[in-house]
């Protein structure tokens, strides 16, 4: 937690982001909140810049702000977590070469109480339905991120936009995951989140998982190097390094073997 607010706020200060030296010896990536409030990184991490002696500066933000901040060149590699945007990222021009790393899922949790009737359920779209005909509290991100983009998805599936109700029952946060399920928690409210944060998520209150397993639930991270031709300051080496270790066979292992509470966090599937 100290390392990850250290980098976020040097890079904030405009102190990590500069030309790429010859040793090419740290690399800035944008990041999404779930792979720091999991805990992942600052699990991995080490494993890598002790093999390669490369520190990796990490930039946590939700998956939009993640691309914005790429597309301004500030940062070498993109690690997020929402396929269409990345594969846009791409074929604009501002990323290289988009890999599979690893995947999860999203849940839906929400109060003990479960007004809305879903519990049990493996059709997010049935359940968010039923949200909207009960008017229950829900808590949403609303910042662009991953987990919003795909929220907002499966709304649209429903042919409800929530959004009219905005400050209603349906209450934008503008936050990251665990600052979301803090408002959730203290309203009794539902929210959608990765299931690797809710389960390293510690002020639950009375919230529990209450739908899972719907394959649209499923929740795939991919990893891009921005393009050096668009900023030539982009540390290409080093950061087409810490691709190929993240997508080979020890940052893969890694992944795996990152568990809490003996729970496998992250499902490594690149190609």
């Amino acid at each position: 937690m100290i390392r990850n607010f250290v980098r976020v706020n040097l890079v904030a200060l405009g102190l990590l982001v500069g030309p790429a030296t010859a040793e090419e010896s740290f690399i800035v990536v944008q990041s999404t909140t779930s792979t720091q409030n999991s805990g992942l990184l600052d699990y991995i991490l080490p494993g890598f810049e002790a093999e390669t002696g490369i520190d990796v500066r990490v930039v946590a933000v939700g998956t939009g702000q993640a691309i914005r901040n790429a597309v301004n060149g500030d940062g070498d590699v993109l690690l997020v977590h929402s396929k269409q945007a990345e594969d846009q990222f791409v074929a604009d021009g501002w990323g290289v070469e988009r890999f599979d790393v690893m995947y999860n899922d999203f849940v839906l949790v929400g109060p003990k109480s479960d007004p809305a009737k879903v519990k049990g359920s493996t059709d997010i779209v049935a359940a968010l339905t039923a949200v909207w005909d009960t008017q229950t509290p829900f808590a949403s991100r609303g910042d662009d991120s991953g987990t919003h983009k795909a929220e907002m998805q499966h709304w649209q599936a429903t042919g409800i936009d929530p959004t009219n109700a905005s400050g209603e029952w349906y209450r934008e946060t503008g936050s990251g995951m665990g600052a979301t399920l803090n408002v959730a928690s203290g309203m009794d409210a539902y929210v959608m989140t990765d299931r690797a944060t809710w389960l390293s998520f510690g002020n639950r209150g009375n919230l529990e998982v209450l739908v899972e397993r719907d394959p649209r639930l499923f929740n795939q991270y991919g990893v891009i190097l921005v393009s050096p031709e668009k900023h030539p300051g982009v540390r290409s080496a080093a950061g087409q390094r810490f691709i190929d270790w993240l997508t080979g066979p020890d940052g893969q292992t890694a992944i795996e073997s990152y568990k809490l509470d003996g729970q496998q966090l992250f499902f490594p599937n690149a190609k």
